[in-house]
């Protein structure tokens, strides 16, 4: 290793610190070194982030769908991941609550659905509502799955968001749901935002992509966290 050389130490003694701060979402390992942590836009427009990592969505979509059984009700949040669930939700009848404008629209023609949108105070860039009247909206619902996204989840500190609002908003879903599923590709993995809003021991089940690190699955696992992987 290049970095080995020029530190005068040995190659597993870097080998050992990249490992050290790859847990702590300090940086990220790569074919012989590591690079700084990637930074997870979610504060591009929502089209873009649509686009991006769109097979990874797709095969986490899918298993987030098989979660799902006749007459539950599911909230879906204004990730673009779980607008892309929203086109796999299994033909069942279904209450759906969602802070999301896109999520509503994609599923109003569905007959077999009953779909409410918590309103609030509309946010242009997420396409979302938020504020105190969303947050309020929830109270009168028993959510038995929660489909969610962040921008990133590490193994420490929790689940977090760049936006404060979609923290407090998302951190009372949490409080209301049984089973809170989090949907994210390996790059959101090991990763922290400004605003932490869960915990490890709030999640039921992280849904990821096969490229998703082995030790940060085998480590969330051995915490109670249900993990699958699609693609």
């Amino acid at each position: 290793m290049d970095t080995a050389a020029e530190l005068g130490v040995t190659d597993e003694t870097v080998r050992k610190d990249f490992e050290l701060l790859e847990k702590r979402g300090e940086l990220i390992r790569t074919h012989g070194g590591a690079s700084g942590p990637q930074r997870i836009r979610e504060d591009l427009p929502f089209i873009e982030r649509q686009a991006i990592r769109r097979n990874e969505k797709q095969a986490i979509a899918r298993l987030a769908a098989g979660r799902i059984q006749a007459n539950e009700t599911i909230f879906l949040d204004a990730s673009s991941t779980a607008l892309t669930l929203a086109g796999f939700l299994p033909d069942l009848p279904l209450t759906i609550l969602t802070n999301a404008l896109n999520v509503f629209t994609a599923l109003s023609d569905r007959p077999n659905l009953d779909l409410i949108c918590t309103g609030g105070l509309f946010d242009p860039k997420s396409k979302s509502f938020v504020g105190l009247t969303a947050e309020k909206s929830l109270q009168r619902y028993n959510i038995h799955r929660m489909f969610f996204s962040g921008n990133g989840i590490h193994l420490e500190r929790g689940i977090s968001e760049s936006n404060a609002r979609q923290a407090a908003f998302k951190e009372r879903v949490v409080a209301n749901s049984e089973d809170v599923v989090f949907l994210a590709d390996h790059s959101k993995l090991g990763q922290k935002a400004a605003f932490f809003f869960a915990q490890i021991a709030d999640l039921g089940c992280l849904i990821t992509d096969r490229g998703a690190d082995p030790e940060f699955i085998e480590t969330l696992q051995g915490r109670g966290v249900e993990v699958l992987q699609g693609g």
